[in-house]
């Protein structure tokens, strides 16, 4: 698991400055899983912003370059990515499909949208990586239907531990342009908040789920 150390500061300050990306250690946020967290972030807003928008999408065309030149699809992992994969494969060239967290339930029901052809080098793209549960289904999804999974690539990581080990049992090489790290490090944050709860903030990256579970009533 890796970070794009020369974008990542900017990244993280362009995500916090359109709300993308919200801290509140005394109201914390519920997840979809159920997790008390003082973090959300919700990439979806990048779209609403052209020039933030274009940056992420040249900073993830540009991993994908680097690191999977030999790269023969793009997949998005639904619903936040579909447009962010769509970006990049635009810029690339490349086909895109997207996968969907379960089979449709009408039609000919299908996970995976798109064209599909056996034994493709694909490079998955997500906008965040949270536990990456969801995120290595996706992988699995992908390798069952007979493509080439080479690895992920995402906008935006918390960094916890639980996703790195998600990761690298599903043998999925990944890489993000920013993660909780690079946000914590920014000035902004770093004025935001009282020496207390920048702690608070630490406390809950180093064990989210106990964090949780203090605050939950």
């Amino acid at each position: 698991m890796g970070v794009h150390t020369q974008l990542s500061g900017e990244i993280a300050r362009l995500l916090l400055q359109i709300n993308a990306i919200k801290l509140n250690v005394e109201n914390p946020f519920t997840w979809a899983s159920g997790l008390r967290s003082p973090v959300y972030c919700d990439n979806r807003r990048i779209l609403s912003f052209p020039d933030i928008r274009r940056k992420v999408t040249t900073g993830l065309a540009g991993i994908v370059r680097e690191r999977y030149p030999e790269a023969e699809l793009i997949a998005g992992v639904a619903t936040g990515a579909i447009a962010h994969g769509v970006l990049v494969a635009g810029q690339l060239g490349l086909p895109f499909v997207y996968v969907r967290s379960a089979p449709k339930g009408h039609g000919l029901a299908s996970r995976i949208e798109g064209h599909v052809e056996e034994g493709l080098r694909t490079v998955v793209i997500e906008d965040l990586v949270s536990t990456a549960k969801s995120s290595v289904a996706a992988v699995r999804a992908l390798g069952g239907a007979g493509l080439d999974v080479r690895g992920m690539v995402a906008i935006f990581t918390y960094g916890l531990a639980q996703s790195r080990k998600h990761l690298e049992d599903a043998g999925c090489p990944f890489t993000a342009l920013s993660d909780f790290d690079a946000l914590m490090a920014l000035p902004e944050t770093q004025q935001q908040f009282s020496p207390g709860e920048l702690d608070a903030l630490q406390a809950w990256h180093k064990d989210p789920i106990a964090w949780s579970e203090a605050r939950t009533p």
